[in-house]
C-alpha cells in the first residue's frame, strides 16, 4: 500500500472518531451491551425443533431419542435465552441500575417461566396446522403445511416472541418477529394477541400492530393490513389500543385495511378484498368494495362494457 493511500486512510480514520464524539444515538459504543441477533435467530430455530420434534432433525448432536435431544437442546437454549436476557434486561427501567446478581436471577426466572409455556404453544400451533389445512384445498397433507407455510412459520414465531414479551423481555421478541418478517414478508407485532386456530394464506404484505386483538378461527390473505389510525401522536400513543379487534370465525381476504383501536370486527364477519375499514363492524355482516366498471377495448375501436358483480352473491376475491 502506497504511503499516500495510508494518509487518507489515516485521515478518514481521525474524520470519522471525530464525528464519534458528537454524544448522538448513533454514536454510542455499547459493544458488549446489545444481544447478539445471531443468537437470538439460532434460540428461535432450535425452539422450533423443541415445538415439532420429529420434523426437524437436529443434525449438530448425535442423540438417539427424542428425550436426549430435547435435554441437550434445551440446555442450550437455558444458557443463550438467559444469557441475552439478562442483557436486555437494563433496558428496562426497573433494571437499569441493577446489580448483576439481581439481574442473574430474574433472566433465570423469566427463562424457565418462558419455557414451561412451551406445551401451551405447541397446543395452539397444533390448531394452526389443523386451521391451514381445513381452509386450503391447495394443502395435501400436514407435513407440506408445516415445512412450507410461511404464514405458519410467521404465526410460530409470533407465539414464541408473544410469551416472552407478556414476561416483559424487550428487544428480544422484536427480534424474532423481525427475522419472520424478513423470511416470510409477514409483519406481526410480538405484543398482538392470537387466538387458536389461526391461518393466514399466501401471506405476503401483511401487517398485524402491537395492540392488536385476533379471536378464535380467524382467516386473513395476502396484504392484509391490522393497523392504528394515525401515529401522528408518537411516544404519547404509548400503552394505548391504537389497533383494531377481531372477533371469532372472521376471514379478511386480500388487501384490504383495518384500523383504529376502536374499531371491532363482529363474529363471523367477512371482508372482502381491498375493503378499507375504519368503523366498527356487526356480527355477521359481509363487507364488499362496490365494483368496479371494467372496460375492454379492441383494435377495432369497439367497446365491450364487463357486468358487474352481484353484491349479494356470496363472491370474494381470493387466490
Amino acid at each position: 500500500m502506497s504511503g499516500g493511500i495510508e494518509k487518507k486512510i489515516d485521515n478518514l480514520v481521525n474524520l470519522l472518531m471525530d464525528d464519534y464524539s458528537k454524544g448522538r444515538t448513533i454514536d454510542e459504543n455499547k459493544m458488549f451491551a446489545y444481544p447478539d441477533k445471531d443468537v437470538v435467530i439460532d434460540i428461535l430455530e432450535k425452539l422450533r425443533v423443541v415445538i415439532y420434534p420429529g420434523y426437524y432433525p437436529n443434525s449438530n448432536y448425535r442423540t438417539y431419542t427424542v428425550r436426549n435431544n430435547i435435554s441437550i437442546l434445551l440446555e442450550d437454549i437455558i444458557y443463550n435465552l438467559k444469557k441475552q436476557t439478562a442483557i436486555v434486561l437494563r433496558y428496562t427501567p426497573k433494571f437499569e441500575n441493577s446489580d448483576a446478581q439481581t439481574i442473574e436471577e430474574e433472566s433465570e426466572r423469566i427463562t424457565f417461566a418462558f419455557l414451561e409455556k412451551l406445551p401451551k404453544i405447541r397446543a395452539y400451533i397444533e390448531t394452526d396446522i389443523q386451521a391451514s389445512y381445513d381452509g386450503d384445498p391447495a394443502a395435501y397433507n400436514k407435513d407440506e403445511i408445516i415445512c412450507t407455510y410461511p404464514g405458519l412459520y410467521a404465526i410460530f414465531t409470533s407465539r414464541i416472541a408473544h410469551e416472552l414479551f407478556l414476561l416483559g423481555v424487550p428487544l428480544i421478541p422484536r427480534i424474532m418477529t423481525e427475522h419472520a418478517h424478513s423470511l416470510t414478508g409477514i409483519d406481526i407485532h410480538p405484543g398482538t394477541t392470537i387466538g387458536k386456530y389461526f391461518f393466514i394464506d399466501h401471506g405476503t404484505g401483511i401487517v398485524i400492530g402491537e395492540t392488536t386483538e385476533i379471536g378464535n378461527n380467524v382467516k386473513i390473505y395476502q396484504g392484509v393490513t391490522l393497523g392504528a389510525l394515525s401515529t401522528r401522536g408518537g411516544q404519547n400513543l404509548r400503552g394505548k389500543k391504537r389497533h383494531p379487534t377481531i372477533k371469532d370465525n372472521v376471514t379478511i381476504y386480500s388487501g384490504a385495511s383495518i384500523l383504529g383501536g376502536d374499531t371491532v370486527i363482529g363474529e363471523g364477519v367477512v371482508v372482502g378484498g381491498n375493503a378499507f375499514i375504519t368503523t366498527s363492524i356487526p356480527d355477521g355482516a359481509k363487507v364488499n368494495v362496490k365494483s368496479q366498471e371494467l372496460m375492454f377495448r379492441y383494435d377495432s375501436g369497439k367497446r365491450v362494457e364487463c357486468e358487474e358483480v352481484d353484491p349479494d352473491k356470496k363472491w370474494f376475491p381470493m387466490i
